[in-house]
């Protein structure tokens, strides 16, 4: 998860020491292509063929992508060697959520689910001072390297402790044209998205709009194929599960919520306040402990209650709250009253991060639950990636018009009180009608769920 966000901090000092300014913004596109692409091929793979070999081919090419990145002397290689790094990045997330319901029962899987909802909040916001840290004391490179130790220490407990269960379609044949299609679709939406946010490019620009178009082609193809496939990667029967679909839309959507707080409040410290980067990722702490305590308690909530509808429904609330206070920003806002906003935000977002995995997971017969897993995450990055587009290209109009009237500073201030509550009070709300559409929201032990897809 840390790697979503150290770089960008570390980027203005690699592109010194590199060169290749104009390849800026492909540092971060070529990571998210690939572990964007490859998260739900993870999740399939792994009902088919196992948790434990899936998960360690991901960690060891994480790995030797980050090693390479940390050894990179051009931006051209530091661009492959980030896509390299992704396509294992891909396996890591969706894999151990589904560990999570492989290996606990009911009763504790909202507790464990909930404690990786505040490692994933912890990251978010650890990764921008940790890369900016890196950058001012040592070297860039370290961004990457971190990942070694870590990564060496983890393989030896994937082989020595974790246990090998075999998937339930060994011996099938891949679906090799699915992975394909859905490749090139993601791919190319990707592509569109990151272009719309550099400068001077609008949603009918060339190098925007005709990437989205030939997505939405590709992705209408990928359903046929699915639809025609004996192994679909993506099986599309899952979305007649009304909790799956749901879920997966509130997912979507509350990604808008978590990319307000975690992109957009560090830019306002540094634009607005004049901070630097670590100081800015110091600044952000009150959202990050607010997700870690939102993501905890709702764990320990849905483990006591076996429910998890009411505290989504809560957390929903208090995303909107949070970010309607910040409509209020200024460069005069009190550093005390901005805390209370982000903890507000941290606290509706933390249950987004745990819960709706409890619910997806527990929706699917077990067969799928890596796919179910991993599709949750994918709608994420998705969602943010869309998110993102849309809101840069509010953030640039409300400094655009508000700089010659009030000054830069006051016009960053602006354009974070006009983003955050656009981008997290509406994706808020579309996720609360999705929330309240739930069925039920009881989980139930694995062994008494029906293998068929009775919704």
């Amino acid at each position: 998860m840390l790697d979503q966000t150290i770089v960008g901090t570390a980027l203005p000092r690699i592109t010194q020491e590199l060169g290749g300014t104009d390849l800026y913004t492909w540092v971060v596109t070529a990571y998210l292509l690939t572990s964007t692409i490859t998260v739900p091929l993870y999740g399939r793979l792994s009902d088919t063929y196992g948790r434990k070999p899936l998960l360690l081919i991901g960690v060891v090419v994480f790995l030797l992508g980050s090693v390479l990145c940390g050894a990179a002397q051009n931006m051209g290689q530091l661009i492959a060697f980030r896509a390299l790094q992704g396509l294992g990045a891909g396996a890591l997330l969706p894999l151990s959520l589904a560990l999570v319901a492989d290996l606990f029962p009911p009763g504790k899987s909202g507790k464990v689910q909930g404690a990786l909802g505040g490692v994933m909040a912890l990251s978010y916001i650890a990764g921008p001072f940790l890369g900016g840290v890196f950058t001012d004391q040592a070297s860039w490179r370290w961004a990457f390297l971190v990942n070694l130790p870590i990564g060496v220490a983890l393989v030896a407990i994937i082989v020595a402790r974790l246990p090998h269960v075999a998937g339930q379609g060994r011996g099938a044949r891949p679906d090799y044209l699915g992975i394909a299609v859905f490749s090139a679709a993601i791919g190319t939406l990707l592509v569109g998205l990151t272009e719309k946010g550099l400068d001077g490019h609008t949603w009918s620009s060339g190098p925007v709009l005709w990437p989205i178009v030939a997505s939405a082609l590709l992705l209408a193809l990928f359903v046929l194929v699915e639809r025609g496939a004996a192994q679909p990667i993506i099986p599309l029967e899952l979305f007649r599960v009304r909790t799956y679909t749901l879920a997966n839309a509130a997912s979507f959507f509350t990604a808008a919520c978590l990319y307000a707080g975690v992109v957009f409040l560090p830019r306002y410290f540094q634009e607005a306040m004049g901070l630097s980067a670590t100081e800015s990722g110091l600044r952000i702490y009150p959202l990050m402990l607010g997700m870690v305590a939102g993501s905890a308690a709702t764990g320990a909530l849905i483990s006591v209650s076996m429910r998890y509808k009411p505290w989504l429904i809560t957390g929903a609330f208090l995303i909107a709250a949070g970010a309607l206070l910040c409509g209020g920003l200024t460069i005069e806002t009190s550093g005390l009253a901005l805390a209370g906003w982000m903890a507000l935000l941290g606290l509706g977002m933390g249950p987004m991060l745990s819960g709706l995995t409890v619910a997806v997971q527990y929706a699917v017969p077990p067969r799928f639950i890596g796919t179910a897993s991993a599709n949750l995450t994918f709608f994420r990055q998705i969602g943010g990636s869309v998110a993102l587009a849309l809101a840069g290209t509010l953030y640039a109009s409300v400094v655009t018009q508000e700089a010659p009237v009030h000054g830069l500073r006051a016009a960053h201030a602006a354009a974070t009180a006009s983003v955050v509550p656009w981008l997290a009070v509406c994706g808020a709300l579309v996720a609360l009608i999705a929330l309240l559409a739930l069925p039920g929201g009881r989980i139930k032990a694995l062994a008494e769920r029906s293998a068929t897809l009775d919704g």
